[in-house]
């Protein structure tokens, strides 16, 4: 289509801006903001389909928002902890969040119920789904955990859902 988008998030807002600029940094211009939450935006990402783009907040909700009508469609609420991260699986299907929470939630994103709680020995930092395949990884706070506390690196985790093939 030519255009392309942006988002960006300003305290509880989400602003998108779009341009009809092609192969240079484009002049973006405002299309719509809206108050994603009542408290500070910390997360974003949108799903592989492009159908829609799910926020995370301290507030400690996911919210997941219908790109074409930018509408809140359904609101995810089992984390207590501020969101700190975000991923939808490679067919969209699925969400995972996390936050200090010591579990990550995995939601069925058509209808918000859980799938799965991973349970973390410490915060998670960071989700990230397979590109092509039902496998989650994931990095938590462990310096604090079972692991050895006197190394600087830390650990990358990964969740398997059955396999596909």
């Amino acid at each position: 289509s030519g255009w392309v988008l942006l988002v960006l998030f300003v305290l509880d807002a989400v602003s998108v801006f779009h341009s009809t600029s092609r192969g240079h940094y484009p002049e973006l211009k405002p299309i719509q903001s809206i108050n994603a939450h009542p408290s500070n935006c910390i997360c974003i990402k949108f799903d592989p389909t492009g159908k829609y783009f799910a926020t995370g907040s301290a507030d400690a909700l996911v919210s997941l928002w219908d790109v074409d009508e930018l509408v809140c469609v359904r609101c995810f609420s089992r984390l207590d902890w501020p969101v700190r991260t975000l991923s939808f699986s490679h067919d969209g299907r699925m969400l995972a969040s996390a936050s200090e929470d010591h579990f990550i939630d995995i939601a069925e994103v058509e209808t918000g119920e859980k799938l799965w709680e991973v349970q973390c020995d410490s915060p998670t930092f960071t989700v990230a789904w397979h590109p092509k395949r039902p496998l989650l990884a994931y990095a938590c706070d462990d310096k604090d955990g079972k692991y050895d506390n006197n190394r600087e690196a830390g650990t990358v985790k990964l969740f398997g859902l059955p396999n596909d093939s």
